[in-house]
């Protein structure tokens, strides 16, 4: 349950979006969603490097020293978090909205995957640099707060409390499973890494992607 400063500095992110013109919930979740993917793109990337850097292990970053964006190539560095995140407001925009947004879009290249189905339509709605700005700081904020609670599911009660803004979160009942009831689970049914795990639920991809966390970890 989020509480407390992490509490704070979501609602102060949802602030922003709201005063700078962006109101309805589900465009706010939506945004943020794709907002807090392409941070996290940027820190798995870089945990993989220093990972295989210590074991002496080839790594290929996503980030490569020029990708391919539409017919152009541009600098892959500035299309990670931790780089963009420090340029003038004008040009964050352009590099997000001009490269960063296409990136994620085309991220993964077989047209039928789940995860380009989903990304086909994404629309980047956040309308002037200086709004951009203010969530990209306040969010560097929510994950600096993020971190101090790593015993925790931080990142999943983060997701529940902005769903939880939504007026319709009351009839639909929970957005994901318990972390507590996630590790019964396994322990009761004790999985090993090979077996399959389906579930017959409305949010099937969500749950075997949380499940498989746990098994993982």
């Amino acid at each position: 349950m989020i509480t407390g400063e992490l509490k704070n500095r979501i609602d102060s992110i949802w602030e922003i979006f709201w005063t700078g013109g962006l109101t309805n919930p589900l465009d706010v979740i939506e945004q943020m969603t794709y907002l807090m993917f392409i941070h996290d793109l940027d820190a798995a990337d870089t945990l993989r490097a220093k990972e295989s850097a210590m074991l002496g292990l080839p790594f290929e970053s996503i980030f490569a020293e020029e990708v391919q964006i539409g017919n152009q190539k541009v600098d892959g560095t500035q299309l990670k978090w931790g780089v963009f995140h420090d340029f003038p407001a004008a040009k964050m925009y352009s590099v997000m909205q001009e490269w960063v947004f296409p990136f994620i879009k085309n991220l993964h290249g077989n047209k039928e995957s789940a995860y380009s189905r989903y990304m086909g339509d994404a629309i980047f709605k956040v309308p002037t640099p200086l709004m951009l700005d203010k969530i990209v700081t306040a969010m560097d904020d929510m994950y600096e707060q993020m971190a101090k609670l790593s015993d925790t599911d931080a990142r999943g009660d983060v997701y529940e409390y902005l769903l939880s803004k939504l007026s319709t979160a009351g009839v639909n009942g929970q957005f994901r499973t318990p972390r507590h009831i996630i590790r019964m689970m396994v322990e009761l049914m004790q999985p090993k890494p090979d077996d399959l795990i389906c579930e017959n639920n409305v949010l099937p991809m969500s749950r075997t992607i949380e499940f498989s966390t746990i098994v993982q970890s």
